[in-house]
Protein backbone atom coordinates (compact mmCIF):
# COMPACT_ATOMS: atom_id res chain seq x y z
CA UNK A 1 0.00 0.00 0.00
CA UNK A 2 2.96 2.52 1.17
CA UNK A 3 3.84 1.80 -2.70
CA UNK A 4 0.56 2.72 -4.06
CA UNK A 5 0.77 6.24 -1.65
CA UNK A 6 4.15 7.05 -3.07
CA UNK A 7 3.58 6.32 -6.74
CA UNK A 8 -0.34 8.40 -6.39
CA UNK A 9 1.64 11.13 -4.73
CA UNK A 10 4.21 11.25 -7.36
CA UNK A 11 2.35 11.23 -10.16
CA UNK A 12 -0.02 13.90 -8.41
CA UNK A 13 3.38 15.74 -7.59
CA UNK A 14 5.40 15.55 -11.07
CA UNK A 15 2.81 17.15 -12.89
CA UNK A 16 2.66 20.08 -11.26
CA UNK A 17 5.55 20.64 -12.96
CA UNK A 18 4.89 18.81 -16.60
CA UNK A 19 3.64 21.91 -18.41
CA UNK A 20 5.94 24.91 -19.77
CA UNK A 21 6.64 27.43 -17.54
CA UNK A 22 7.77 30.90 -18.45
CA UNK A 23 10.90 32.19 -17.93
CA UNK A 24 12.01 35.96 -17.37
CA UNK A 25 14.75 35.00 -19.33
CA UNK A 26 13.94 33.89 -22.90
CA UNK A 27 17.11 32.57 -23.33
CA UNK A 28 16.76 30.01 -20.64
CA UNK A 29 15.39 26.83 -20.24
CA UNK A 30 11.70 26.89 -19.44
CA UNK A 31 11.16 23.34 -19.64
CA UNK A 32 10.18 21.04 -16.72
CA UNK A 33 13.71 19.86 -16.47
CA UNK A 34 15.13 23.21 -15.34
CA UNK A 35 13.38 22.90 -12.69
CA UNK A 36 13.77 19.25 -11.89
CA UNK A 37 17.42 19.10 -12.39
CA UNK A 38 17.98 21.85 -9.53
CA UNK A 39 20.43 20.35 -7.12
CA UNK A 40 22.53 21.47 -4.04
CA UNK A 41 22.33 25.98 -3.73
CA UNK A 42 20.68 25.95 -7.04
CA UNK A 43 17.92 24.00 -5.86
CA UNK A 44 17.45 26.00 -2.18
CA UNK A 45 17.98 29.45 -4.10
CA UNK A 46 15.41 28.82 -6.78
CA UNK A 47 12.87 27.15 -4.55
CA UNK A 48 13.11 30.30 -2.57
CA UNK A 49 13.08 32.90 -4.97
CA UNK A 50 11.09 31.39 -8.24
CA UNK A 51 9.92 35.15 -8.32
CA UNK A 52 13.29 36.08 -10.09
CA UNK A 53 13.25 32.88 -12.33
CA UNK A 54 9.87 32.61 -13.87
CA UNK A 55 6.83 35.02 -14.56
CA UNK A 56 4.01 35.30 -11.37
CA UNK A 57 1.16 37.23 -10.22
CA UNK A 58 1.38 38.37 -6.99
CA UNK A 59 -1.25 37.61 -3.81
CA UNK A 60 -1.48 40.46 -2.12
CA UNK A 61 -1.78 40.53 1.65
CA UNK A 62 -3.97 42.48 3.89
CA UNK A 63 -3.47 44.92 6.87
CA UNK A 64 -3.72 42.47 9.98
CA UNK A 65 -1.95 38.99 10.26
CA UNK A 66 -4.00 36.10 11.55
CA UNK A 67 -1.49 35.83 15.14
CA UNK A 68 0.49 32.26 15.34
CA UNK A 69 0.95 32.32 19.20
CA UNK A 70 4.10 30.60 20.27
CA UNK A 71 2.89 27.90 22.77
CA UNK A 72 4.86 28.04 25.96
CA UNK A 73 6.07 24.60 25.41
CA UNK A 74 7.60 22.84 22.50
CA UNK A 75 8.11 19.88 21.44
CA UNK A 76 11.21 17.92 20.48
CA UNK A 77 10.28 14.81 18.99
CA UNK A 78 12.25 11.95 17.94
CA UNK A 79 11.80 9.22 15.90
CA UNK A 80 13.54 5.42 15.24
CA UNK A 81 13.61 4.82 11.09
CA UNK A 82 15.50 2.91 9.20
CA UNK A 83 17.64 1.39 12.17
CA UNK A 84 18.36 4.76 13.86
CA UNK A 85 17.21 7.34 16.33
CA UNK A 86 16.55 10.45 14.68
CA UNK A 87 16.04 14.06 16.08
CA UNK A 88 14.33 17.35 14.26
CA UNK A 89 17.71 18.24 13.08
CA UNK A 90 18.69 15.22 11.91
CA UNK A 91 16.10 15.04 9.98
CA UNK A 92 16.28 17.92 8.33
CA UNK A 93 20.07 17.88 7.49
CA UNK A 94 19.56 14.48 5.91
CA UNK A 95 16.62 14.88 4.08
CA UNK A 96 17.21 18.57 2.79
CA UNK A 97 14.34 19.72 4.57
CA UNK A 98 13.67 24.05 4.81
CA UNK A 99 11.39 24.39 7.16
CA UNK A 100 8.73 22.45 9.79
CA UNK A 101 6.39 24.32 11.24
CA UNK A 102 3.93 22.23 13.92
CA UNK A 103 0.37 23.65 14.97
CA UNK A 104 -1.23 22.14 17.55
CA UNK A 105 -4.80 24.14 18.00
CA UNK A 106 -3.27 26.87 16.58
CA UNK A 107 -0.34 27.63 18.47
CA UNK A 108 3.23 26.81 17.30
CA UNK A 109 4.89 23.74 19.17
CA UNK A 110 7.86 23.30 16.25
CA UNK A 111 9.36 25.60 13.93
CA UNK A 112 12.61 25.34 12.49
CA UNK A 113 14.29 26.42 9.51
CA UNK A 114 17.75 25.15 7.19
CA UNK A 115 19.53 25.85 3.82
CA UNK A 116 19.69 29.38 4.15
CA UNK A 117 16.09 30.02 4.54
CA UNK A 118 14.68 32.51 6.98
CA UNK A 119 11.30 33.28 8.56
CA UNK A 120 10.65 36.17 5.59
CA UNK A 121 11.70 33.55 2.98
CA UNK A 122 9.09 31.93 0.52
CA UNK A 123 9.20 28.48 -0.52
CA UNK A 124 7.36 27.13 -3.54
CA UNK A 125 4.65 24.48 -3.12
CA UNK A 126 4.23 22.43 -6.23
CA UNK A 127 1.37 20.91 -5.81
CA UNK A 128 0.16 22.06 -2.86
CA UNK A 129 -1.51 24.64 -5.26
CA UNK A 130 -3.89 22.30 -6.05
CA UNK A 131 -5.86 22.39 -2.37
CA UNK A 132 -5.55 25.96 -2.50
CA UNK A 133 -7.27 25.84 -5.90
CA UNK A 134 -9.94 23.57 -4.63
CA UNK A 135 -10.57 26.41 -1.78
CA UNK A 136 -11.19 28.99 -4.35
CA UNK A 137 -13.90 26.68 -5.94
CA UNK A 138 -15.11 26.80 -2.71
CA UNK A 139 -15.26 30.57 -2.10
CA UNK A 140 -16.72 31.03 -5.35
CA UNK A 141 -19.75 28.88 -4.70
CA UNK A 142 -19.93 30.70 -1.65
CA UNK A 143 -20.25 33.83 -3.19
CA UNK A 144 -22.62 32.77 -6.10
CA UNK A 145 -20.04 32.67 -8.69
CA UNK A 146 -20.37 29.31 -9.43
CA UNK A 147 -23.85 28.28 -8.83
CA UNK A 148 -23.07 24.48 -8.35
CA UNK A 149 -20.00 21.96 -8.33
CA UNK A 150 -22.85 19.67 -9.55
CA UNK A 151 -23.16 22.37 -12.87
CA UNK A 152 -21.52 21.43 -16.57
CA UNK A 153 -17.53 22.53 -16.66
CA UNK A 154 -19.09 23.97 -20.08
CA UNK A 155 -20.95 26.77 -18.32
CA UNK A 156 -18.19 28.10 -17.14
CA UNK A 157 -15.51 27.03 -20.26
CA UNK A 158 -17.84 27.36 -23.26
CA UNK A 159 -14.63 26.75 -25.24
CA UNK A 160 -15.07 22.67 -23.98
CA UNK A 161 -18.47 22.52 -25.94
CA UNK A 162 -18.85 19.40 -28.20
CA UNK A 163 -15.49 17.73 -26.57
CA UNK A 164 -14.69 15.09 -24.13
CA UNK A 165 -15.56 17.54 -21.13
CA UNK A 166 -19.07 17.89 -22.40
CA UNK A 167 -21.55 16.46 -19.65
CA UNK A 168 -18.46 16.57 -16.78
CA UNK A 169 -19.29 18.29 -13.64
CA UNK A 170 -16.63 20.75 -11.89
CA UNK A 171 -17.72 18.09 -8.70
CA UNK A 172 -16.08 15.46 -11.34
CA UNK A 173 -13.20 17.72 -11.97
CA UNK A 174 -12.60 18.32 -8.26
CA UNK A 175 -12.38 14.40 -7.84
CA UNK A 176 -10.04 13.99 -11.23
CA UNK A 177 -12.71 11.40 -12.71
CA UNK A 178 -13.51 12.97 -15.87
CA UNK A 179 -13.11 10.02 -17.70
CA UNK A 180 -11.35 12.23 -20.52
CA UNK A 181 -8.03 10.49 -21.83
CA UNK A 182 -5.03 11.07 -20.48
CA UNK A 183 -1.77 10.08 -20.37
CA UNK A 184 0.33 10.56 -17.45
CA UNK A 185 3.43 9.26 -18.19
CA UNK A 186 5.76 11.49 -17.40
CA UNK A 187 9.04 10.20 -18.47
CA UNK A 188 7.24 9.60 -22.20
CA UNK A 189 8.16 12.64 -24.54
CA UNK A 190 4.91 12.21 -26.17
CA UNK A 191 2.28 11.88 -23.40
CA UNK A 192 0.05 14.45 -22.65
CA UNK A 193 1.64 15.60 -19.56
CA UNK A 194 4.86 16.34 -21.88
CA UNK A 195 3.21 17.87 -24.28
CA UNK A 196 -0.33 19.86 -22.94
CA UNK A 197 -0.42 23.49 -22.41
CA UNK A 198 3.02 24.74 -23.39
CA UNK A 199 2.23 27.25 -25.80
CA UNK A 200 -0.55 29.29 -27.09
CA UNK A 201 -1.55 27.64 -30.25
CA UNK A 202 -4.98 29.43 -30.44
CA UNK A 203 -5.18 33.27 -29.57
CA UNK A 204 -7.79 34.22 -26.92
CA UNK A 205 -8.19 30.77 -25.56
CA UNK A 206 -6.20 29.52 -22.71
CA UNK A 207 -3.63 27.02 -24.08
CA UNK A 208 -4.54 24.26 -21.39
CA UNK A 209 -8.13 24.50 -22.72
CA UNK A 210 -6.87 24.30 -26.53
CA UNK A 211 -5.22 21.14 -25.53
CA UNK A 212 -7.50 19.32 -23.35
CA UNK A 213 -10.30 20.00 -25.87
CA UNK A 214 -8.81 17.84 -28.25
CA UNK A 215 -8.64 15.07 -26.34
CA UNK A 216 -11.34 11.95 -26.56
CA UNK A 217 -13.30 10.43 -23.44
CA UNK A 218 -11.86 6.78 -22.21
CA UNK A 219 -14.46 6.51 -19.09
CA UNK A 220 -18.28 7.61 -18.19
CA UNK A 221 -17.48 10.60 -16.19
CA UNK A 222 -17.00 10.65 -12.17
CA UNK A 223 -16.40 6.37 -12.30
CA UNK A 224 -12.46 6.43 -12.73
CA UNK A 225 -9.94 8.34 -11.11
CA UNK A 226 -6.96 9.21 -13.22
CA UNK A 227 -4.53 11.95 -11.36
CA UNK A 228 -4.44 14.84 -14.58
CA UNK A 229 -2.68 18.20 -13.50
CA UNK A 230 -4.18 19.53 -16.56
CA UNK A 231 -7.95 19.32 -15.71
CA UNK A 232 -6.33 21.39 -12.32
CA UNK A 233 -5.16 24.03 -14.24
CA UNK A 234 -8.56 24.08 -16.44
CA UNK A 235 -10.05 24.44 -13.14
CA UNK A 236 -7.77 27.71 -12.20
CA UNK A 237 -9.42 28.87 -15.56
CA UNK A 238 -12.77 28.24 -14.69
CA UNK A 239 -12.38 29.75 -11.33
CA UNK A 240 -11.30 33.12 -13.31
CA UNK A 241 -13.73 32.28 -15.90
CA UNK A 242 -16.14 32.31 -13.43
CA UNK A 243 -15.62 35.01 -11.09
CA UNK A 244 -14.30 37.53 -13.89
CA UNK A 245 -10.40 38.07 -11.67
CA UNK A 246 -7.01 36.55 -11.83
CA UNK A 247 -6.57 33.26 -9.45
CA UNK A 248 -3.77 35.96 -7.34
CA UNK A 249 -6.68 38.52 -6.80
CA UNK A 250 -9.24 35.79 -5.96
CA UNK A 251 -6.69 34.53 -3.69
CA UNK A 252 -6.00 37.83 -2.06
CA UNK A 253 -9.66 38.89 -1.70
CA UNK A 254 -10.79 35.47 0.12
CA UNK A 255 -7.52 34.49 1.68
CA UNK A 256 -4.63 35.96 1.71
CA UNK A 257 -6.67 39.37 2.94
CA UNK A 258 -9.33 38.70 5.66
CA UNK A 259 -7.46 35.45 7.05
CA UNK A 260 -4.41 37.28 7.61
CA UNK A 261 -1.40 35.73 5.57
CA UNK A 262 1.36 37.79 7.02
CA UNK A 263 3.36 38.23 3.67
CA UNK A 264 2.17 38.66 -0.24
CA UNK A 265 2.61 35.33 -1.78
CA UNK A 266 3.47 34.66 -5.74
CA UNK A 267 1.68 32.18 -7.92
CA UNK A 268 3.37 30.93 -11.33
CA UNK A 269 1.85 31.56 -14.61
CA UNK A 270 1.65 29.44 -17.63
CA UNK A 271 2.18 30.97 -21.24
CA UNK A 272 -1.04 32.36 -22.01
CA UNK A 273 -0.97 34.67 -18.40
CA UNK A 274 -3.06 32.48 -16.24
CA UNK A 275 -1.85 31.25 -12.84
CA UNK A 276 -1.14 27.37 -12.25
CA UNK A 277 -3.98 26.07 -10.85
CA UNK A 278 -2.20 22.91 -9.96
CA UNK A 279 1.21 24.24 -9.24
CA UNK A 280 3.66 26.62 -7.89
CA UNK A 281 2.34 28.97 -5.27
CA UNK A 282 5.20 30.62 -3.32
CA UNK A 283 4.42 31.33 0.47
CA UNK A 284 6.38 31.60 4.03
CA UNK A 285 6.46 28.64 6.28
CA UNK A 286 3.86 30.05 8.74
CA UNK A 287 1.41 30.95 5.94
CA UNK A 288 1.32 27.60 4.85
CA UNK A 289 0.29 26.79 8.43
CA UNK A 290 -2.38 29.38 7.75
CA UNK A 291 -3.89 27.94 4.68
CA UNK A 292 -4.01 24.78 6.66
CA UNK A 293 -5.28 26.45 9.92
CA UNK A 294 -7.60 28.20 7.81
CA UNK A 295 -9.08 25.02 6.71
CA UNK A 296 -9.39 23.73 10.09
CA UNK A 297 -10.84 26.42 11.17
CA UNK A 298 -13.86 25.87 8.74
CA UNK A 299 -13.10 28.10 6.18
CA UNK A 300 -14.25 31.83 8.00
CA UNK A 301 -11.81 34.54 7.81
CA UNK A 302 -12.77 37.86 8.59
CA UNK A 303 -15.67 37.42 11.22
CA UNK A 304 -17.50 35.93 7.53
CA UNK A 305 -18.08 32.07 6.04
CA UNK A 306 -15.69 32.14 2.77
CA UNK A 307 -16.36 28.89 2.33
CA UNK A 308 -19.77 27.06 2.51
CA UNK A 309 -20.34 25.48 5.75
CA UNK A 310 -20.48 21.86 3.38
CA UNK A 311 -17.46 22.86 1.70
CA UNK A 312 -14.80 21.11 3.76
CA UNK A 313 -16.57 18.43 4.81
CA UNK A 314 -16.88 16.88 1.18
CA UNK A 315 -13.30 18.36 0.15
CA UNK A 316 -11.01 16.77 2.58
CA UNK A 317 -12.87 13.27 2.73
CA UNK A 318 -12.81 10.53 0.35
CA UNK A 319 -14.82 11.08 -2.44
CA UNK A 320 -12.95 8.38 -4.78
CA UNK A 321 -11.28 5.19 -4.50
CA UNK A 322 -7.59 6.21 -5.48
CA UNK A 323 -4.12 4.92 -4.98
CA UNK A 324 -3.17 5.23 -0.58
CA UNK A 325 -6.75 5.50 0.47
CA UNK A 326 -8.79 7.94 -1.73
CA UNK A 327 -8.84 11.45 -2.77
CA UNK A 328 -11.35 14.13 -1.78
CA UNK A 329 -11.64 17.36 -4.20
CA UNK A 330 -8.27 18.19 -4.86
CA UNK A 331 -6.88 16.80 -0.97
CA UNK A 332 -5.01 13.66 -0.48
CA UNK A 333 -6.51 10.89 2.26
CA UNK A 334 -3.72 9.69 4.22
CA UNK A 335 -3.93 6.08 6.12
CA UNK A 336 -3.87 7.67 8.91
CA UNK A 337 -6.73 9.43 8.99
CA UNK A 338 -5.34 12.96 8.09
CA UNK A 339 -6.08 15.07 5.21
CA UNK A 340 -2.80 16.32 2.83
CA UNK A 341 -1.97 18.89 0.21
CA UNK A 342 1.32 17.66 -1.39
CA UNK A 343 4.16 18.31 -3.71
CA UNK A 344 7.16 17.34 -5.13
CA UNK A 345 10.78 17.71 -3.19
CA UNK A 346 9.14 17.39 -0.37
CA UNK A 347 6.18 20.15 0.51
CA UNK A 348 2.74 19.12 2.70
CA UNK A 349 0.51 20.51 4.49
CA UNK A 350 -0.62 17.53 6.88
CA UNK A 351 -4.02 18.11 9.18
CA UNK A 352 -5.60 15.89 11.71
CA UNK A 353 -8.61 16.78 12.11
CA UNK A 354 -9.80 15.38 15.63
CA UNK A 355 -6.51 16.56 16.85
CA UNK A 356 -6.34 19.95 15.75
CA UNK A 357 -3.12 19.41 14.78
CA UNK A 358 -1.14 20.46 11.45
CA UNK A 359 2.46 19.58 10.26
CA UNK A 360 4.15 21.66 7.45
CA UNK A 361 7.58 20.16 5.86
CA UNK A 362 8.89 22.25 3.01
CA UNK A 363 12.11 20.70 1.64
CA UNK A 364 14.45 20.38 -1.18
CA UNK A 365 14.54 16.78 -1.56
CA UNK A 366 17.54 14.79 -3.65
CA UNK A 367 15.02 13.58 -5.90
CA UNK A 368 11.06 15.17 -6.83
CA UNK A 369 9.85 11.82 -5.46
CA UNK A 370 10.60 8.22 -3.78
CA UNK A 371 8.86 5.86 -1.67
CA UNK A 372 11.81 6.10 1.02
CA UNK A 373 11.71 9.94 1.19
CA UNK A 374 8.00 9.58 1.68
CA UNK A 375 8.62 6.94 4.22
CA UNK A 376 10.79 8.95 6.28
CA UNK A 377 8.25 12.20 6.52
CA UNK A 378 5.24 10.46 7.13
CA UNK A 379 7.79 8.98 10.48
CA UNK A 380 8.58 12.62 11.07
CA UNK A 381 5.15 14.26 11.12
CA UNK A 382 3.67 10.59 13.46
CA UNK A 383 6.24 11.18 15.63
CA UNK A 384 5.55 15.00 15.59
CA UNK A 385 1.88 14.04 16.10
CA UNK A 386 2.71 11.72 18.99
CA UNK A 387 4.93 14.74 20.95
CA UNK A 388 2.09 16.91 20.75
CA UNK A 389 -0.11 14.21 22.09
CA UNK A 390 2.34 14.19 25.06
CA UNK A 391 1.31 17.76 25.74
CA UNK A 392 -2.12 17.21 26.27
Amino acid sequence: MRKLFGLAVALAALTATAHAQVPLDPGSDGRIASILTWRGEKQAAGFRSIETIYKTHTIRRGDRVHPLPVAARQIAPTFSYGGQTWSVDDYMAAYRVSGVLVLNDGEIVLEKYALGRKPTDRWTSFSVAKSVTSTLVGAAVQDGSIKSIDDPVTRYIPELAGSGYEGVSVRQMLMMSSGVKWNEDYVDPNSDVAKAGGTVTEPGVNPMVSYLRKLPRAHPPGTVFNYNTGETDLVGVLVSKATGKTLADYASEKLWKPYGMEQDAVWMTDPGGQERGGCCISMTLRDYGRVGQFILDGGRAGGKQVLPPWWIGQATTKQIASPGGGYGYFWWLRPSGAYEASGIFGQSITTFRDERLIVVVNSAWPAAVGNELFAARSAFIEAARQAAKEMR
